[in-house]
């Protein structure tokens, strides 16, 4: 029956934006509500950036409909706090606001969902040493989570099917390891985030005529529920009592979420440096540095979430040899650093390379 609801919540989230989307281009394109063209973005037509309103119709309904039945106490919260940042996300989408009004609803969402959803941090497993930590630090520290995590998604979406791809990945990794160690409520949730968003990724991937974008209003409600994932699976790993107990959560749960996190990590040092905005937006992202050496956005999303995929065994592997937790962890983030930093890397040698075959053209025979 467990696995009958979860499967149910995915294939409900996949149809419900399969059919809602054709409906959601039909009024943009009848009210012409595209995503702007600007120097600095890749896409050159005008392409409805709406799709976040199918992803938020996909989960909300999917997630009540299966979860029927099941104490679910958090659920009305976290659906409460998913449909304030999705209505911020929607008026950025539609009339553009300031980064300090969307950063201060996210704020304001994510406590809900810690405060009053319990979705927080309790425990750092003995990471820098430290186990049991008091409420008020657990609220800053799961605070930090929620809002690095909505920003990194939100920063992330680049290019097609990025985001969303890299949010399938994790939800079907957390909902996965949900299922199989009996938190079902959590595992309804996850799958139907990821049938909803396979369902986008089809269209945003390989839409030709009804293609579209999941804009800030998708992209700030996916990075809340992957937010969420990630604080309970830490704290459902607390206890070290099943066979599925992870015993480095914090490590593997920073490995799932490795690509955005570290690039939004990267792309706000690089601006920092150069004396910007940490908010400026520009073409410093590794999906950017990426494109510059494979020009296609498919098979630069399969690199990223591949990658991701790699990060997250190699995490998993470290949690079997049962390494320090601290050392897993810096482990994990300093393969993620390189990572970060390859494709710019191969970008400077292949320029250089370039450079030198001309001036090698350019000389007198």
């Amino acid at each position: 029956m467990e696995l009958i609801l979860i499967l149910l919540s995915g294939t409900l989230g996949f149809s419900i934006v399969l059919i809602s989307i054709p409906a959601i281009l039909k009024v943009a394109r009848k009210k012409n509500l595209y995503d702007s063209i600007e120097e600095r973005k890749i896409h050159n037509s005008e392409i409805p950036s709406l799709g976040g309103v199918g992803i938020f119709l996909g989960f909300v309904l999917s997630s009540i409909i299966s979860s029927d039945g099941y104490s679910f106490d958090s659920l009305k919260f976290i659906i409460a706090a998913i449909i304030m940042v999705f209505f911020i996300g929607l008026k950025d989408d539609l009339l553009a606001i300031s980064a300090q009004k969307k950063f201060l609803v996210q704020v304001f969402a994510a406590l809900l969902v810690i405060i009053m959803g319990n979705v927080g941090i309790t425990n750092l497993h003995g990471l820098f040493g430290i186990h049991q930590i008091n409420s008020i630090l657990g609220i800053f520290i799961s605070l930090f989570i929620v809002l690095s995590i909505i920003n990194a998604f939100n920063l992330i979406d680049g290019i097609d099917g990025l985001a969303s791809g890299l949010a399938i990945l994790a939800s079907f990794v957390f909902g996965t390891w949900f299922y199989i160690s009996g938190h079902v409520q959590f595992a309804i949730m996850s799958f139907a985030l990821t049938g909803s968003l396979t369902a986008f990724f089809l269209y945003n991937v390989f839409g030709k005529h009804n293609k579209l974008f999941m804009g800030d209003t998708g992209s700030l409600v996916v990075g809340l529920i992957v937010s969420v994932l990630v604080i309970k699976f830490n704290e459902f790993n607390i206890l070290k009592t099943t066979s599925y107990a992870i015993g480095s959560a914090p490590s593997v749960s920073f490995a799932i979420v490795m690509v955005p996190l570290i690039d939004t990590l990267r792309i706000i040092t690089i601006r920092i440096i150069n004396k910007k905005s940490p908010f400026s937006p520009d073409n410093n992202h590794i999906h950017h540095r990426l494109l510059a050496l494979i020009p296609n956005h498919f098979k630069v999303t399969l690199i990223l979430v591949g990658a991701n995929t790699v990060l997250i065994g190699i995490a998993l592997f470290f949690n079997h040899l049962g390494i320090n937790m601290t050392i897993q962890f810096l482990l994990i983030f300093l393969l993620g650093i390189i990572f970060s930093f390859i494709p710019s890397q191969l970008v400077k040698w292949s320029q250089t390379y370039s450079v030198k075959e001309s001036e090698v053209a350019n000389q007198p025979s």
